[in-house]
């Protein structure tokens, strides 16, 4: 069996699914996920958070021309609110305060510096012995990735695109001017291929029989513990060591807590490992007054990235039609919006929407052509 479509996207990520809700304004999609459910590796694994002071320059650009998307969608996009502010507070040690000044004047002054006292109010399970100092950040928004993703599959279904769960890439192949899709069960054709296959988008354009540009997949861990006994955290704020070692948040009545760890992985189902578990728990409590009893889950996902921390969105200059969406890293839930828009303007040949012009994105800045030289 064969069909044919105009596009076909790779990968039922937050990037694939976003890219295709973008698409089928333009025509019919077909989106592609290997697994049972979309999201299952990085997206569904995410603590996301929209923090315009992330990353770097063109990071920040992207996160700032989201914003509005996840504060108002569309209509009918979601039952609900996709995101809540939430405070976030950088914390350091004696040894860390050249790190926060340097955060506090990255940021333009946009930050408030805290004294140690006034940071342990901020999180008051902070050891008052080991925080010299902290900065708030009131700007940050706690994204609800299911929500989102589910705006965007339902919207892409409801405009007469298509999601194929199961369903995996096993050969790919263009003739003429088409890409044709084997998944063993049929073949998909269409003159656009978009490769937003996460921690595989090498492997998938190796696939094509294309030049790999040298992703690399990083694991981090994260672990739910209970909170104080009889204590609400849901309104807790956000705390990140200022050289970004671990960093705790509330989540689902409880609170998530990573050793933030970057470890380079093939593309896997990744899995904690113990000795980043004890690591967490370690940092966690050498900065807190709390004690680990429990640890309620423990799980790890993978985060891509390019030498210079900045994904791509575009065309490949080998192969006509074939565009990449890779290479987000910890950023991209909050980096979504903007992303598939800047890939839907490179795959129909438009100029950039104004407003991301306006966050200081140009049309270049994340072409898969660029030099990937480390930052």
């Amino acid at each position: 069996m064969s069909e044919t479509s105009d596009f076909i996207v790779i990968g039922g990520g937050i990037a694939g699914s976003s890219a295709a809700y973008e698409l089928s304004q333009h025509g019919r999609v077909v989106l592609l996920e290997r697994e049972d459910h979309p999201g299952y590796h990085s997206t569904g694994r995410s603590a996301a958070t929209l923090i315009e002071g992330y990353g770097n320059a063109i990071i920040r650009g992207l996160a700032a021309a989201s914003r509005s998307f996840f504060e108002s969608p569309p209509p009918d996009f979601a039952a609900g609110p996709l995101s809540r502010p939430i405070t976030m507070l950088f914390i350091a040690r004696e040894d860390q305060l050249g790190s926060l000044d340097d955060e506090l004047n990255r940021h333009g002054g946009a930050d408030t510096r805290l004294s140690a006292s006034e940071a342990v109010t901020v999180a008051p399970i902070l050891d008052p012995d080991y925080v010299a100092a902290g900065l708030v950040d009131s700007t940050v928004l706690d994204l609800d990735v299911h929500a989102i993703q589910q705006g965007y599959l339902r919207g892409l279904k409801a405009r007469g695109s298509e999601l194929k769960t199961g369903t995996e890439a096993r050969a790919i192949n263009f003739v003429g001017d088409t890409w044709c899709v084997d998944t063993g069960e049929g073949s998909i054709t269409a003159p656009i291929l978009v490769n937003a296959a996460g921690a595989w988008a090498d492997r998938i354009a190796a696939l094509a029989g294309l030049t790999p540009l040298g992703l690399v997949p990083k694991r981090r861990t994260a672990i739910n513990i209970d909170g104080p006994d009889n204590t609400d955290v849901s309104s807790w704020a956000m705390v990140v060591d200022i050289d970004e070692c671990f960093y705790f948040k509330p989540d689902a009545g409880r609170l998530l807590v990573s050793p933030a760890d970057e470890t380079p992985s093939e593309p896997t189902d990744a899995q904690p490992e113990d000795l980043d578990v004890a690591i967490a728990v370690d940092r966690f409590e050498t900065a807190t007054t709390m004690s680990v009893k429990r640890i309620t889950h423990k799980w790890a996902g993978l985060r891509s990235f390019f030498p210079d921390k900045t994904p791509v969105a575009g065309e490949s200059a080998d192969a006509p039609g074939f565009f990449w969406l890779a290479g987000q890293g910890g950023y991209g839930i909050m980096t979504a919006p903007a992303m598939a828009q800047v890939l839907a303007t490179s795959v129909m040949k438009r100029d950039l929407p104004r407003h991301l012009a306006e966050c200081g994105v140009g049309p270049n800045d994340l072409s898969p052509s660029r030099s990937f030289d480390p930052i």
